[in-house]
C-alpha cells in the first residue's frame, strides 16, 4: 500500500518567497532522501504542492516568511523560510517531530 504526503505551500505574498520555500523544500527532500519512504512497511511518498492561498496570512502575522500545510497530518507552519527547509524536512518529515518555533494554531 502506498500513501502520499502533501506539503501545500502558500505563494500569495508579494515578495515571493513561498515559491522559493517550495523548492528549497523539494531540494531537500532530495537531498535527505526522504521523498520515498517505508514506514511500518508502508510506503509514503511526500511531494510539495505549491499553492494560492491558505488564508493563513493573519495567523502568519504578516511575517516575511510563508505558511504550509503538512497533510494528512493536518500541521500547520507559518512564516517558513527556505533557510528553514533543511531544519523542516529533517525533524517533521524525517523524525516526526513539530517544529513548534514555526507552529501555527490554525
Amino acid at each position: 500500500m502506498s500513501s502520499i504526503r502533501r506539503l501545500f505551500v502558500c505563494t500569495k505574498q508579494k515578495s515571493g518567497v513561498g515559491a522559493d520555500v517550495a523548492k528549497a523544500l523539494k531540494k531537500e527532500l532530495k537531498r535527505q532522501g526522504l521523498s520515498k519512504q517505508v514506514i511500518n512497511g508502508h510506503k509514503l511518498r511526500t511531494h510539495v504542492q505549491a499553492c494560492d492561498c491558505l488564508d493563513l496570512c493573519h495567523d502568519c502575522k504578516k511575517g516575511h516568511g510563508a505558511a504550509l500545510i503538512v497533510y494528512p497530518e493536518g500541521v500547520v507552519y507559518g512564516n517558513v523560510l527556505p533557510a528553514d527547509a533543511a531544519e523542516l524536512v529533517a525533524r517533521h518529515l524525517g523524525q516526526g517531530q513539530v517544529l513548534a518555533r514555526l507552529q501555527l494554531d490554525a
